[in-house]
């Protein structure tokens, strides 16, 4: 009687197992709703990497701002960095650039900085409170906040390419 029992757990725990994961392949693991679309940018102060001392959101009340979430780690942050740096110089003047290292070490963050540089800001979130105000659900992740504080958008996806992102920023810039 014992051994029914326990075939019949396991057996109800596999076709468990298989029903989760039959109906979670094919779906998008980015289409997380995004809640805060509408909402203010949460205000953060967080220290620099690429300099002394702390950027706070709030001095940038009024210009469009760029948080791209990132991490050494991530391969797709990468690829995606010369593609914001042109934009931080494309743009510069015309909207605030400001990269949040997230789930990373400090060390990792300024040893990959001193290679390849950045074209603004980079800051450290080391135990990730900005990423949690911020709902972000992986890297890169970047979000689009108009002049008034408000998130417009985010993008959870590398940008390949220039055109890329222009087709993202328009919205904030108007």
């Amino acid at each position: 009687m014992k051994r029914i029992v326990a075939v019949i757990a396991a057996l109800s725990v596999v076709l468990f197992v298989v029903y989760v994961m039959a109906s979670g392949f094919g779906n998008d693991p980015h289409a997380v709703p995004f809640m805060m679309k509408g909402k203010p940018a949460p205000l953060f102060s967080i220290k620099r990497l690429d300099q002394e001392g702390t950027i706070n959101l709030k001095d940038y009340l009024g210009q469009p701002v760029v948080l791209n979430f990132w991490a050494t780690w991530c391969g797709p942050c990468k690829m995606e960095q010369p593609v914001l740096d042109w934009a931080a110089n494309a743009y510069r003047g015309k909207a605030v650039f400001i990269g949040i290292v997230f789930e990373d070490t400090e060390q990792n963050t300024r040893s990959f900085l001193q290679q390849t540089g950045a074209a603004y800001p980079q800051v450290f979130d080391p135990k990730s409170t900005v990423a949690v105000d911020y709902a972000v659900s992986g890297v890169p992740e970047t979000y689009f906040i108009n002049r008034q504080g408000i998130i417009v958008k985010k993008y959870i996806y590398p940008f390949g390419s220039p055109d890329e992102f222009n087709d993202q920023i328009r919205e904030i810039l108007e």
